[in-house]
């Protein structure tokens, strides 16, 4: 156990939950379901646009130029649009089915569980996210996360998203934590890791994909298991 450290602080998606696998499952239950092969010839094509589209629109919640309502649609009608799909009903179904359907996927990155049975025996554990706060409820609930958590922070709560440093200071405040004595672990170089040096907490950036950047950081792992080694 690293003794500097009593508080550890998880991002939820693309660290614990496998955002990516998860929501390509029902993005193809949606090619299957609402019939999209009549006009977009595979759900790769389909899947891919939509993630490029939703990456590019999540920078614009993110940034507070667009609602959680108005992404929750337009994701998919520009997706639509540009297979030449316009219907003004479509999107807001598939929207709906995707907002019903993502959240109760359980897949975890590889040793999820036995990363954090280990830490909860020496650290507390939070969470601090920018996801929709009732979806982040249900992922934590049916993946099996919930219970290894003391504090979760939601953006939507905090009324700010990551990086900004008021959420980074609610979560220290709520968990009775320093930023001293507290660390976070993420996959977002922008959101977790800037985020976190901005209100000088140390930071462990999680890069599974081994994704080239200049940026830096305090610990990088591309496996959990890699925190077996620095905690």
């Amino acid at each position: 156990m690293d003794e500097k450290y009593e508080h550890i602080f998880f991002d939820l998606d693309r660290t614990l939950w496998d955002f990516d696998e998860n929501s390509k499952k029902v993005l193809n239950d949606i090619y299957v379901n609402f019939k999209l092969n009549d006009s977009i010839s595979s759900s790769n094509l389909f899947v891919v646009k939509y993630q490029e589209i939703n990456e590019y629109l999540w920078g614009l919640y993110r940034d507070d130029k667009l609602t959680k309502e108005e992404l929750r649609w337009k994701r998919f009608k520009d997706t639509l649009l540009y297979f030449n799909i316009s219907d003004k009903e479509l999107p807001i179904h598939m929207g709906d089915y995707y907002i019903e359907n993502s959240p109760i996927q359980t897949l975890l990155f590889p040793n999820s569980i036995e990363v954090l049975d280990y830490l909860s025996k020496k650290y507390k554990l939070h969470i601090i996210t920018n996801g929709f706060e009732e979806v982040q409820h249900i992922k934590l609930k049916e993946s099996g996360l919930r219970d290894y958590f003391d504090v979760l922070i939601f953006s939507e709560s905090a009324g700010v998203k990551k990086p900004h440093p008021y959420i980074f200071k609610k979560a220290l405040k709520k968990a009775g934590a320093k930023s001293s004595n507290s660390i976070m672990i993420g996959d977002d170089l922008y959101a977790d890791i800037y985020g976190a040096q901005r209100v000088n907490m140390d930071n462990i950036y999680f890069n599974p994909n081994k994704t080239e950047h200049d940026k830096y950081v305090q610990y990088e792992i591309n496996c959990l298991s890699k925190l077996f080694e620095i905690l």
